[in-house]
């Protein structure tokens, strides 16, 4: 079994700025089991020139990641993939319940709230959702 390794491609072009791309990628990378848990990533400043973007960029990524529990960071022993599964699911309905007491605030009934949300999705995942 080959060890996994950490792809990163970055499009210049793209509408996503790289610090987007670079969070994303790894998410999707930690989801698909491309990245166990536990996987040790890259220093900052290693991934920062490895990919020729600045350092400061690969640490908004790394901090955007560790905010949606996707890695953990230890200290000065690095950043790892977390066990992003549960981590995401308890974010995941601690937004929905915020989202929920708010739209409940507003005075949204249960169908305008659903729309928000249904809206929200299409705009995010695409015209499938």
């Amino acid at each position: 079994m080959s060890p996994q390794t950490l792809t990163i491609t970055i499009d210049p072009a793209a509408a996503e700025a790289p610090f987007e791309q670079v969070r994303t990628q790894i998410a999707d990378q930690a989801r698909d089991g491309g990245l166990p848990v536990g996987y040790k990533l890259p220093t900052v400043r290693g991934l920062a020139e490895e990919l020729g973007l600045a350092a400061n960029t690969i640490a908004k990524a790394y901090r955007a990641l560790e905010t949606d529990g996707v890695i953990e960071t230890r200290g000065r022993n690095g950043s790892f993939v977390a066990a992003a599964g549960d981590a995401a699911d308890r974010e995941a309905a601690a937004a929905a319940d915020a989202y929920a007491r708010r739209a409940h605030r507003l005075g949204l009934d249960r169908h305008a709230a659903r729309t928000a949300v249904e809206n929200a999705l299409r705009a995010a995942y695409g015209a499938d959702a």
